[in-house]
């Protein structure tokens, strides 16, 4: 964790992006790691979390992190959240609280909420179209013989 909080500094410091920091840890030795870069890379999505996901998958050759325990400066967001459940880690630690994330202006508490509207009354309105064509590709899936489930 004292990594993961270090590189949350560093990455503030060389105004790399917010105070977040996250490292991934296999068998005792750290795989990966990585701090929030969403400003200095224009990508809402460079999160410690994710940038730190990435790196981990790539260097374990796999789209899972089967094993892994999970260290991050701060709980994370709802995005953050979703990619750590889809990697399947083990475990994960948090320091700060989203309640602590909120106090310093990185205030997520909006996003759980719009999760619970239905998708027509969220503030960015979702329009279902091409249903029907969408269904289509998810019953190939479901017949490809050489799909990797995940």
């Amino acid at each position: 964790m004292e990594r993961a909080i270090e590189l949350a500094q560093r990455g503030m410091d060389s105004n790399e992006g917010g105070p977040f920091g996250c490292v991934i840890v296999k068998g005792g030795e750290i795989i990966a790691e990585g701090n929030n870069r969403v400003t200095s890379e224009n990508d809402p999505t460079a999160h410690a979390e994710i940038v730190a996901i990435r790196r981990a998958c790539k260097a374990l050759g796999d789209f899972q992190l089967t094993g892994c325990d999970i260290y991050t400066s701060c709980e994370p967001c709802p995005m953050c959240l979703g990619a750590i459940y889809w990697a399947r880690p083990d475990r994960v630690f948090y320091a700060g609280t989203r309640q602590d994330a909120a106090n310093a202006g990185f205030d997520d508490s909006f996003i759980y909420e719009e999760l619970d509207l239905s998708p027509e009354n969220r503030s960015i309105p979702n329009h279902q179209i091409l249903q029907s064509d969408a269904t289509i590709l998810f019953d190939k899936w479901k017949e490809k013989e050489d799909r990797v489930d995940y």
